[in-house]
This record gives C-alpha cells, structure tokens and sequence, in this order.
C-alpha cells in the first residue's frame, strides 16, 4: 500500500503545470519518495525504523478536528481537494489569494498537529511522532512538500536577518511560497500568525551562466509579499529567478542539525564520544552540499574543541570561502578566520 500510494503521488507531482523554483533537485512534495526518504534518514538516524511520520501526521489529522480543512476528514482527500481548487481558479488573483489561504491552513494545521516547539529534539521526523515536537527546519520541510502537494510553488530558504533586522549566522528557517502572479511569501510555523516579513535571507540566485547560494534582502510590498530580492551587489533579483534550498542542501541541514545537538557535542557539556558524533554528522552534512557554509564553520568548531589544530585552521578558511562567495561574512566567521590566520603565522616562525 504504501509504495503504490507513494507512486500515486509521484505521478501527481510530475503532473504539475508550474515546475518548482527550485527545480526538480529540490522537489519533495508530501507522499512523494524524496520525502519518504528524509524520514527513513530520520528513522535510522535516532533507530526508530517504525515511526512512519507520514502516516501518523495523516492519522492525526484525521482525529483533530481543528486541524482540519472544513469538509475534509482525512488529509489526502483535503489536499486533493485543495489542490483541484487550485487548478480550476483562472482568475490570478482569487489563485493567489486562494494560495495564501491554503498556506495559513496548513500552518495552522502544523502547529496543531505537532504543538511543542524544541530546538534540542525538533528536527527529526520521528520525534514529531514520539513527542509531538518540531523546529524550524523540520516545520518549514512539512509546511512546503504540503505546498507542493496541492501544486504550489514552495521551498525552504534559511534565514540570517528576523523581522526585526537582528542577524543571527543562518539561525532559522523558514518556508517561501510562490504566489500566482509571482510574488513571493514566507510562512513561518515558529510565529503565531502565518506571514512574516524576515529582512535577510540565504536562497539560490543567477550567477555566472548558473545558480549560487547568495545572502540577500526581500524587498516587500505594502500586501507583505516579496517583489525582488537584493543580493549582496545591490542587484534586485526578481523572485522568478530565485530558488530555494535545493534537496543536497536539505538533507546537509538536516545532519548539521544532528551534529549541532548530539549529546555530549558541540552544545556542550562536550565529551569525547559526543564531539566525536557531533563530527561525523558535520562531515556527512559536508558531503551531502559543500554549499553549506554553517555546517563547515560548526566542523571547524568542533575540530578546535578536539583538539585538532591544524585541521580546524583548515576547515575555517573553508567556511569563511563559503561564505565569502554567498556575499556576507558574518563576525564569528571574522573572527574565527582571524584565530586561524594567527595560528598559521605563529606556525610558520
């Protein structure tokens, strides 16, 4: 049952008339076998083989009558439902407002449905189903595969400046949504109401006949909706040409999570076993996408805290590469490339 309903979905996915921003890399819409496999990830990673996030969210759905779409019991009918809603609207603007809808259902229903908020447990799939618990990564990977289930186009992109204009090093993140007619939109599960309007964000642009990961900055409308994004240069980039966090960037967060919060690891109190495990989820975080800058800034972190001098010279350089290239080198950064630097130059006496 699951693998025929897994390809039923696929099939449906592949029929979408508008293409995901961020490309079929970054496709992963609810039911379908990229998504399963970021919970089988989830299962094998905190050995909870039976978890099943898909069919117990579906489940609870089902018996929580505020989380549901009105008329709709069972999700897959609501998400069918809304999704043939969707396709029959040929006014642009009662589709778009009907995207926004969609998007504060679906984060009401996530909030309701996974209730507690933890930074410690929340990432993974099969703590939503032990707990009850989510964080922003996983929130805002549910919140878009449901978007891309009933044909929206939606993605994930982390953020490094709030609402408020306070810089964190790629702290949260959160969902964008495409709206008809071309607009953007951020839904964030962390904020009681559904649209917010964060000042910076990290997202894929046009660069050198390609796509490159840059820090950029939304510029809104009065309606809260995105316009264009201005990258480091000064360039207003026009949200049709930006996508997302593609699939490689995804899963890496994922295992920068595991290694920022491994017990006994970077967080601390540290100890050998959990530095050691706080590294061997950095490195697997670093060879799902080299393009992510925070997980070898956090690798180099923990080889300092091992120990391992030369090799955490090293890996600051990288990271600060990384995030040289994306346009912005947060003070940390400075100042850890600025440790290494001196080191080498006391080395070389």
């Amino acid at each position: 049952m699951r693998v025929m309903r897994s390809l039923t979905v696929v099939l449906l996915v592949g029929a979408l008339t508008n293409a995901s921003a961020a490309g079929p890399d970054a496709a992963y819409a609810w039911g379908s076998e990229a998504f399963v496999a970021l919970e089988r990830t989830s299962e094998a990673a905190t050995n909870a083989p039976q978890a099943d996030f898909t069919a117990w969210f579906s489940a609870a759905y089902a018996r929580t009558p505020a989380a549901r779409l009105p008329g709709w019991p069972t999700l897959d009918g609501a998400l069918s439902a809304r999704r043939a809603a969707l396709a029959a609207e040929r006014d642009l603007a009662r589709r778009a407002a009907l995207a926004r809808e969609t998007a504060a259902w679906l984060h009401h229903t996530v909030k309701v449905i996974i209730p507690k908020f933890s930074l410690t447990q929340g990432f993974e799939f099969t703590n939503a189903v032990r707990y009850g618990t989510r964080q922003c990564l996983l929130q805002s990977v549910v919140l878009a595969a449901l978007m891309q289930r009933v044909g929206l186009d939606a993605g994930i992109a982390m953020v490094w400046k709030n609402e408020r204009g306070q810089e964190s090093n790629l702290g949260h993140v959160v969902t964008v949504l495409r709206l008809p007619g071309g607009r953007d939109v951020l839904v964030d599960a962390s904020d009681p109401q559904p649209f917010m309007r964060h000042q910076g964000l990290l997202v894929r642009v046009p660069r050198g006949g390609g796509h490159a990961y840059r820090f950029v900055a939304p510029r809104y409308a009065s309606d809260g909706s995105i316009t264009a994004y201005v990258d480091p240069s000064g360039r207003a980039v026009p949200p049709a040409q930006v996508g997302w966090l593609d699939g490689a960037y995804v899963r890496s967060q994922f295992e920068y999570y595991r290694g920022e919060r491994a017990p006994g690891g970077f967080m601390g109190p540290s100890t050998p076993a959990g530095l050691n495990a706080s590294a061997q989820h950095l490195r697997r975080a670093a060879q799902e996408s080299a393009q992510n800058p925070l997980a070898a800034l956090v690798l180099a972190h923990v080889e300092r805290k091992q120990g391992q001098l030369v090799a955490a010279r090293a890996q600051y350089v990288r990271a600060a590469n990384l995030y040289r290239a994306a346009g912005h080198v947060p003070a940390g950064v400075r100042a850890a490339l600025a440790w290494a630097q001196g080191q080498t130059q006391e080395q070389g006496q």
